[in-house]
């Protein structure tokens, strides 16, 4: 037996009782039915039906296939139906790395409001700045600010306009004036944040058709972006962040936000998977999902 189609054209044809009817129901041509049976009829060394001129009907050994035949078929149709419904539930493990104070403060909110809508999805998170390694690490998704560092990797975009501001505590601002233009951040503490060893101690800046980068220094630098607006929010300095961190602090007040004329670099939030295939029905309503809350968030 070749394949499951003479297998099917057998079937078609004794439920039918003719070629054509049959080639019809598989959207085929009489002749490869024909040729589809005969090949059937070879593999096994038996003759599956009495031919005459105007009908056809089963032989022992046919009537004898027919009844496995089915339930064969069925049985495959069943199993097909089966792994379709699976590829479309909301359901199964995401395993998701994001930013720390991304995750504690703004996203952890709303992936309990993701699961109680889908308990069938199970989370496991890692917070962490560090970009995880998604194709050797145990990570489904990464969210992520900035523009991907693999062009390999697969870009869900969830919030394209981003942009990082300059911000302190009204304690620090009144102990230490408010800058009246980036040069004069030079006068400041400024709290850095550090990535892979790498210091972010140059703070770019656009006004107009007007770019600036500004080098910038203080008595802090953390690798873990929460620790950095700790700091702010405790007096320490001014700290240079995404928008979307700092939203709640600048709106409860316990953050002001500084030269608000300048804008600074975009920090768009990405959502990363390694290629295609991982954009599982789950992923696909998670991001939805985010997309959503990040929009009603920040009005974008």
């Amino acid at each position: 037996m070749r394949n499951l189609q003479d297998l099917a054209t057998f079937v078609a044809t004794a439920e039918h009782g003719s070629l054509s009817s049959a080639a019809r129901m598989l959207d085929t041509s009489p002749a490869v039915a024909s040729a589809s049976l005969k090949r059937l009829e070879a593999d096994l060394g038996v003759a599956l039906f009495v031919r005459s001129t105007r009908s056809m009907r089963l032989t022992l050994a046919g009537e004898r296939l027919l009844g496995r035949s089915k339930a064969l078929l069925d049985g495959l149709r069943e199993a097909e139906d089966e792994l379709r419904a699976g590829q479309d539930a909301i359901e199964g493990q995401l395993q998701i790395s994001m930013p720390s104070d991304l995750g504690r403060h703004v996203v952890l909110p709303w992936l309990n409001d993701f699961q109680a809508r889908y308990p069938g999805v199970k989370l496991r998170l890692q917070l962490t700045d560090r970009l995880a390694n998604i194709y050797r690490e145990p990570v489904d998704i990464a969210l992520r600010f900035g523009v991907p560092p693999e062009s390999s990797m697969v870009a869900l975009p969830l919030l394209a306009e981003n942009r990082r501001v300059l911000c302190a505590s009204p304690a620090y601002l009144a102990r230490r004036g408010v800058p009246a233009s980036p040069h004069e951040l030079a006068d400041h503490n400024c709290l850095c944040f550090m990535l892979d060893e790498s210091v972010n101690d140059r703070w770019r800046f656009r006004k107009g058709d007007e770019e600036i980068e500004v080098a910038v220094q203080g008595d802090r630098v953390a690798d873990d972006s929460e620790i950095v607006k700790r700091w702010a929010l405790a007096g320490l300095g001014i700290c240079y962040r995404s928008r979307i961190d700092v939203h709640a602090d600048l709106a409860s007040g316990r953050l002001r936000l500084i030269l608000p004329a300048w804008e600074g670099v975009n920090a768009p939030l990405t959502m990363l998977v390694a290629n295609r295939k991982q954009v599982s029905p789950a992923v696909r309503v998670l991001r939805e999902f985010l997309v959503s809350r990040c929009k009603a968030l920040l009005g974008a």
